[in-house]
């Protein structure tokens, strides 16, 4: 948890008692190409966008929680974290006009367990993980949930894989979840 960032958030006026609510808005070159995020996270809530600069993940883990198993639904207090991260996914897919395929989005979440602090290519990737960033920033996640959580994620994806190329989790989960 940050709790810098949660009173710049606060300040703007975005409500930071339900991270689920918040969203890391797509942001656009002037030629109308999606661009990376960097150390600025752009937070959109019902009271408006502010860009805020968030730490890195490996700064952010706090205590030593251990997840509960989260092969099936998430326990509740999860679901907060899980939405945010979808959505963001969700609102990307809409943004772009384009459904990335199954294997790109379970490849992109291992990365972000994987590289936590890292880079990809794929502005995606910037954009899950500036949303991890602010959900971290807003609740106290130890390492061990956050690899839980993206490794769920990641799986969800290779199980709804049928065939190289299929965007089942998009199409199943994401736009099912949030009408994107």
């Amino acid at each position: 948890m940050d709790r810098e960032a949660v009173e710049r958030l606060q300040r703007a006026g975005l409500k930071v008692d339900q991270p689920e609510l918040l969203r890391v808005a797509i942001q656009r070159d002037e030629n109308k190409k999606v661009m990376k995020l960097g150390t600025e996270v752009p937070v959109m809530g019902n009271e408006g966008l502010m860009l805020v600069t968030l730490q890195p993940l490996s700064k952010l883990w706090t205590g030593s929680a251990l997840p509960p198993d989260l092969s099936r639904t998430p326990p509740p207090q999860y679901q907060p974290f899980f939405l945010l991260l979808e959505s963001t996914a969700a609102n990307y897919c809409a943004a772009t006009g384009k459904a990335e395929t199954d294997d790109e989005f379970e490849r992109l979440y291992r990365q972000l367990r994987r590289r936590p602090d890292g880079d990809d290519p794929h502005p995606l990737f910037s954009y899950l993980k500036g949303a991890t960033r602010l959900y971290m920033s807003l609740r106290d996640v130890s390492q061990a949930e956050f690899e839980a959580v993206v490794n769920r994620l990641s799986q969800s994806a290779k199980w709804h894989s049928t065939h190289v190329g299929s965007t089942n989790y998009h199409r199943e989960v994401l736009r099912n979840l949030f009408g994107a």
